[in-house]
């Protein structure tokens, strides 16, 4: 019994959080910072605009105007256009992402331990710090968005390593304080073998609702994971292009493909 519910137990805590990003990776990631207006995009390197593009058609280049012809203004055009498109809907994407992840790990540790357990503020402190990972990485302010170099390594679920190291001191911690509760239940009073039984019947109600609650959440996000990786891998072509036709620029490998 009791490795079967340590079995459900392990699939709630890990398999549910993560199940947006299952099946798919996408290997495009940003070299850069960027930060996106109505007007201009920012190509950061730390603090410094290495690049910078105004109204979709003027390209800056170490603060230098550079000279384009027709067909390279179309190229630029079309490079800007999709990033003024895309990386605002990555950062509602990057919260949506984390906040799923969050609320499933919440559920299931309120419903098995209980916000009174010790462990819980322990646990809120690892969430906080993953959200606060992403707000650092995905920033958005009045009409201005930031999205950090090498914040898309997964760009499906939008956790990059140090938010794991996160999550996982959350699963961690949640793991640790249900095991302690079916630590408590082997040594109490009555008829163990029924109390974990119970147990065991209570987290496979919770699978039911997590999934039918968090399920549609986590297709949807997937599938707009998948729509915005393919745009990105567009946009690196286009960016190709602009190196191959704009000397200049093809110093700065904004998108790049990791392998």
């Amino acid at each position: 019994m009791k490795l079967r519910t340590l079995a459900i137990l392990i699939v709630l805590l890990i398999a549910l959080p993560y199940s947006a990003s299952a099946g798919m990776r996408c290997t495009i990631d940003f070299n850069y910072g960027l930060v996106v207006n109505n007007s201009h995009i920012r190509v950061m390197e730390e603090s410094r605009t290495v690049l910078q593009i105004n109204n979709e058609k003027q390209l800056f280049i170490g603060g230098r105007l550079v000279p384009l012809d027709t067909q390279q203004e179309l190229l630029l055009k079309e490079y800007a256009e999709g990033l003024h498109y895309v990386v605002p809907k990555m950062i509602i994407m990057a919260t949506e992402g984390i906040e799923l992840a969050i609320d499933t790990i919440d559920q299931v540790y309120q419903g098995i331990v209980g916000a009174e357990h010790g462990s819980y503020e322990k646990l809120q402190k690892a969430m906080d710090r993953a959200r606060d990972e992403v707000r650092d990485n995905f920033r958005h302010a009045s009409n201005h968005y930031f999205i950090g170099p090498g914040s898309l390594e997964q760009v499906d679920d939008f956790v990059d390593q140090q938010i794991e190291a996160q999550l996982g001191e959350a699963i961690s911690t949640s793991l640790g304080g249900i095991l302690s509760v079916i630590g408590g239940l082997n040594s109490a009073d009555g008829n163990t073998e029924e109390r974990m039984q119970a147990l065991s019947e209570r987290l496979e109600q919770m699978s039911v609702t997590l999934d039918n609650d968090v399920g549609s959440r986590a297709n949807n996000l997937r599938d707009k994971a998948k729509w915005f990786c393919a745009k990105i891998e567009d946009l690196n072509r286009v960016e190709e292009k602009l190196h191959n036709t704009i000397p200049a620029f093809s110093r700065f490998d904004v998108i790049v493909e990791n392998d």
